[in-house]
């Protein structure tokens, strides 16, 4: 019997070992994809295009103004025409410019780079700067210690809608939401409701936290699709926005009834503004 008990005591601590490993690697996927040349924090600016020419370069008398030591003065112009964008270059060059969101066409100039986007029917050009001193700067990202108990399979309750989404810039978009995906913590049930994002369910949710320790206008979470109405939930993958590195994002903003009354120590804190103790200060 005793050595029974020994040797689940030794499979519990490998398996919580295991786990703790996984988070951690995760958390390193997360970094690294910022310290990217093409990550959240190269993004320089973000330009609302005016039907006609809209001129980008580093001069100051140009409609978009770019990083002075990255683009030349002139570096050519974007012309809206209906729903039809069209990059002319300084030289002459022309070139139709197609929206994907997943795999847009992008315009290199030297460290520059830009691409369109949509936002219901504003049409815009997304900037980044792989020399951008947000990049250079950055020192890294602060995690909560990994909370095992902040891990849950929870179930999704199928009620398949629309819900508005509102962003950043005001706007209100409908997103197909599968349901509310309820969890048991502490004696109490929970629940979120996620929209899609690709192949992952996409939580956008707000907690205590938010008022010292983590992103103010709350944080983020995808999971794996449900397996048999199941939910792999684990707040240890939370993240923040890209609003938190940069003002050219376009984030959209948690559902009021994404607001859990507990505080989610586990996942990403707050960038860059110090991490004092959410319970010493609540």
């Amino acid at each position: 019997m005793y050595r029974l008990l020994i040797g689940m005591l030794g499979f519990l601590l490998l398996a919580d070992t295991t786990y703790v490993e996984s988070v951690r690697k995760w958390q390193a996927h997360r970094e690294a994809g910022l310290r990217k040349p093409d990550s959240w924090l190269t993004l320089v600016g973000l330009f609302w295009l005016k039907p006609g020419d809209n001129t980008i370069g580093s001069a100051a008398s140009d409609d978009f103004v770019l990083p002075k030591d990255s683009a030349p003065a002139q570096l050519g112009k974007l012309r809206l025409e209906g729903k039809q964008v069209t990059f002319i270059s300084s030289d002459g060059k022309s070139r139709n410019l197609s929206y994907d969101e997943d795999k847009p066409d992008i315009v290199h100039a030297g460290s520059i780079s830009f691409y369109l986007i949509k936002r219901l029917d504003k049409i815009g050009i997304r900037v980044k700067d792989s020399n951008n001193p947000t990049l250079k700067n950055f020192k890294g990202l602060d995690f909560f210690p990994v909370n095992s108990s902040l891990h849950f399979e929870a179930h999704l309750v199928n009620d398949p809608k629309k819900i508005p989404i509102l962003n950043i810039l005001g706007q209100t978009e409908m997103q197909d939401s599968p349901g509310v995906v309820k969890f048991s913590y502490q004696g109490h049930e929970y629940g979120l409701r996620p929209i899609y994002e690709g192949k992952t369910l996409f939580f956008l949710f707000k907690d205590p936290t938010n008022k010292i320790n983590t992103y103010q206008a709350g944080r983020m979470l995808n999971t794996p699709l449900p397996v048999d109405g199941k939910v792999d939930l684990d707040f240890n993958h939370s993240y923040n926005p890209p609003c938190t590195f940069t003002p050219y994002a376009t984030c959209p903003l948690p559902p009021k009834e994404n607001t859990l009354p507990f505080p989610v120590e586990a996942g990403e804190k707050r960038y860059g503004k110090g991490h004092a103790d959410y319970s010493a200060r609540s």
